[in-house]
C-alpha cells in the first residue's frame, strides 16, 4: 500500500461508505475495521423503516451513543425510556440492555458510535424474548 493509499483511509466519502442490511435496518458504515484505521471508534448511519426496531439487546464489549438525525425513536436504556427526535442523543454503557423503536410516521435515521472498534466475543446479544425485556414495553 502506498503512503497516499494509507492517507486515504483517514477520509471516507459517501460513495466509499460500506452499505449493509440487517433484519432491523439498513446501514452505511462510515468508520469500522477494514474501512478506516480507527481502533477505538466505529460509526454507522442507520435507517430504520416505519414500525421497525432493534429490540432489546446488549453489546458485551462496547458502549454506544445514538444521535437522531430524522424521525422519532422510543429509546430504551435498561428499564428507562425516552422519546428522541432530531438532535437528541442517548448513551448506552457497555453491556447494558437497550432497544430502539421507530414510533414515527417516517423513517428513523440515526448515527450510532460504538467503542471500541476491536474487541473479543460477539458484538450483539439479543434479549428481547427474556424477562423482564419481553414485556417491558407493554407495561408503559
Amino acid at each position: 500500500m502506498t503512503e497516499q493509499q494509507k492517507e486515504l483511509l483517514h477520509f471516507v466519502t459517501k460513495d466509499e461508505a460500506i452499505g449493509d442490511v440487517s433484519e432491523y435496518c439498513s446501514m452505511e458504515w462510515l468508520s469500522r475495521s477494514g474501512l478506516t484505521p480507527a481502533k477505538q471508534l466505529m460509526l454507522v448511519r442507520a435507517t430504520m423503516p416505519v414500525g421497525g426496531s432493534h429490540p432489546f439487546h446488549r453489546h458485551p464489549a462496547m458502549e454506544e451513543i445514538i444521535y437522531v438525525i430524522e424521525g422519532q425513536a422510543e429509546q430504551w436504556v435498561d428499564r428507562d425510556h425516552h422519546i428522541l427526535g432530531p438532535g437528541d442523543t442517548a448513551h448506552i454503557p457497555t453491556n447494558m440492555v437497550h432497544g430502539t423503536y421507530n414510533i414515527g410516521d417516517g423513517p428513523l435515521v440515526f448515527l450510532a458510535m460504538l467503542s471500541p472498534a476491536e474487541f473479543e466475543g460477539p458484538a450483539t446479544i439479543q434479549v428481547e424474548t427474556e424477562e423482564p425485556w419481553s414485556g417491558l414495553r407493554a407495561s408503559v
